[in-house]
């Protein structure tokens, strides 16, 4: 990145590994003129698997099972669930013993390679579990955004700690992903109700992976905003993030106490179908809070009696300075720190090159504007600028332990690397 007399970069970098994979459904059906009531696809499939002999059968078990098993865990029990789910939705109970079952499981599975082609904008809250954390500092949690096969969006997590001796140090990955075990709401996540997701399987966290599940995520979950949120002295690990469809967007909730089991739910409103939204990590005068987009070129402030409705809004920053004449938006969500809330933000200038800033807000009323900064910390660099985005530095959060900022972000929708910038000295910076 571009040399700032502010910021100290780290030479530790995430990079997309497509080694990676996870096994999800491979869901089937036939185009609209070929379909016919009582003919699906996947009983067509299932009948051919039931066609085989013995023999056929047991080698093609054992194909599937040397390639599955050099790189997932409990391939067996990832397959006879997907079979069940399958069986419950066709509503057809047969005879069918287990290896015909592992099979059917597996015609209707695919592996997919979550973080092939970028591993990018981070967000970063304090790890639940501090034991083992370096002198002087601190462990965390990152959640990132890993883009597959067709451009799909996913969320990946890794953990790490952080010194001031020894800087950044990123836990290695597990080779091993595992999907959540979902569960839909009485309600129906279509209807407003949430989306339970089952990530026990996970040994650690580094093998949780949360892929599109609904409709309106078929072609991604982008860039969540993770918060360690506390309300009467009980915290929970909520994210709002970009659910896409292919065709339009909406801001969805996650939402988790343990890393271990999470909810995802919509957000309704008049700001609901817009991006980047991002929660403050406690309540403000007995409401939640909000910075928000949704004009796509200021930053809003948003209140609301309940998580999940949001509405109105005031405009409290617009863009002021060559590197943010097109737009601005948070870079995560607002830092409670003695001053008032540090707000990460990102400016868009000229040929759409995206930098990051920051400003500070008044603690009490976040609709005061203290103060700005009026040139970035982090732009792009020339030895940097390329990736599936060329000019793009991105956070989706970071966190202060003991008056440092530590600033995960994204580098040209490619790659994640690391920074540090001392409170003091970036809030002297601010007009």
């Amino acid at each position: 990145m571009a040399e700032s007399e502010l910021v100290t970069f780290s030479n530790v970098q995430l990079r997309p590994d497509p080694s990676r994979t996870v096994i999800r459904p491979f869901n089937i059906g036939y185009p609209g003129p070929f379909q016919v009531e009582g003919h699906s696809r996947v009983a067509r499939v299932i009948d051919r698997v039931l066609s085989l002999t013995p023999d056929e059968l047991h080698a093609e078990r054992q194909r599937v099972m040397v390639s599955l098993d050099e790189r997932h865990r409990d391939v067996d029990d990832l397959l006879l669930h997907r079979f069940r789910v399958i069986m419950a939705d066709l509503d057809e109970p047969r005879a069918i013993n287990r290896d015909q079952q592992l099979l059917i499981g597996a015609y209707l599975s695919g592996e997919y390679s979550f973080e092939a082609a970028a591993l990018f904008n981070p967000s970063m809250v304090l790890d639940p579990d501090q034991a083992g954390a370096p002198e002087n500092g601190v462990r965390f949690i990152l959640s990132l955004r890993g883009i597959g096969e067709g451009h799909v969006s996913s969320v990946t997590f890794r953990t790490g700690s952080w010194s001031p001796a020894d800087g950044f140090s990123i836990d290695p990955a597990s080779q091993t992903a595992v999907p959540p075990r979902i569960e839909p709401s009485d309600q129906g996540a279509t209807d407003g109700g949430p989306t339970r997701l089952q990530c026990g399987n996970s040994r650690e966290l580094s093998e949780t992976v949360i892929f599109p599940i609904l409709p309106s995520q078929r072609q991604g979950i982008e860039d969540l905003r993770l918060v360690r949120f506390v309300d009467a002295g009980e915290v929970q690990y909520l994210g709002t993030y970009t659910a896409f469809s292919g065709s339009e967007t909406r801001c969805e909730l996650l939402r988790g106490e343990d890393f271990k089991t999470f909810e995802m739910q919509p957000m309704r409103g008049t700001v609901a179908g817009t991006k980047g939204m991002a929660l403050f990590p406690r309540k403000i005068d007995g409401r939640y809070a909000m910075l928000g987009r949704q004009d796509n070129e200021n930053i809003w402030y948003l209140t609301s009696d309940d998580l999940l409705t949001w509405n109105g809004g005031t405009k409290i920053v617009e863009p002021k300075w060559p590197w943010e004449f097109i737009q601005m938006g948070n870079c995560g969500s607002p830092i409670e720190i003695d001053e008032g809330w540090l707000v990460l933000t990102h400016g868009v200038g000229s040929v759409r090159n995206y930098c990051v800033g920051a400003c500070l807000l008044d603690k009490a009323d976040p609709t005061k504007l203290l103060a700005r900064m009026t040139d970035p910390l982090i732009v792009p660099s020339p030895t940097e600028r390329d990736g599936y985005v060329p000019n793009v530095v991105y956070s989706c959060g970071g966190i202060v332990h003991d008056r440092t900022l530590l600033l995960p972000f994204g580098v040209a929708d490619n790659f994640a690397s690391f920074a540090t910038v001392d409170v003091g000295r970036l809030l002297a910076a601010m007009a």
